[in-house]
């Protein structure tokens, strides 16, 4: 008998909730007064609202694609003539190198640094050591672990293009972060 009453009394509910809004008193408005010669218009009755039926199956759940290996090699970073301060335009490269370095903290890096072949080869040494370093500096503040880091200085002995033009010497003054093997 108590799972008679148990199964009947959410029925009982649906019934009731679906019954008891017919059940309300209607308001019936009286139309203003007209002139004889039209008939009073039809009021119209409402209808209930449905809510629409979902055919369409819904599709199965796509798997999330595999990120992409992190990309270890930048290259480009550049710096101001005879010195280790690096250009305004190296900080988007820097924060791009910081967020793929932070993918896998483990990982352990050789910062390259190099200069253009203006001055004398021990000053374009001292020069190119101090970039890598300012490079390291920018990246340890950046949350990255400085033992993971080692820099090499290359002074002017890997030239990436022509000493003999200025455009070729800027695109020398630079440091290159690549993955340690």
């Amino acid at each position: 008998m108590k799972n008679l009453r148990l199964s009947l009394f959410p029925v009982l509910i649906v019934v009731a909730a679906v019954t008891l809004p017919g059940c309300k008193a209607k308001k019936i408005v009286q139309p203003a007064p007209v002139a004889e010669s039209f008939p009073p218009a039809p009021v119209a009755k409402p209808t209930p609202a449905v809510a629409p039926v979902a055919t369409a199956p819904t599709p199965a759940p796509q798997p999330a694609p595999t990120p992409a290996p992190p990309d270890y090699n930048f290259a480009n970073i550049q710096f101001e003539f005879n010195s280790g301060i690096l250009k305004t335009q190296s900080y988007p490269l820097m924060d791009r190198a910081v967020a793929e370095m932070k993918k896998d903290l483990s990982v352990k890096f050789v910062l390259n640094g190099n200069a253009s072949a203006e001055g004398t080869p021990a000053h374009n040494m001292s020069l190119s050591v101090e970039r890598a370093n300012a490079v390291k500096t920018y990246l340890v503040n950046s949350g990255i672990n400085a033992d993971n880091l080692r820099t090499v200085g290359n002074g002017e002995s890997k030239p990436v293009a022509d000493n003999t033009t200025e455009a070729g010497r800027v695109l020398n003054r630079r440091v290159e972060i690549k993955k340690a093997q």
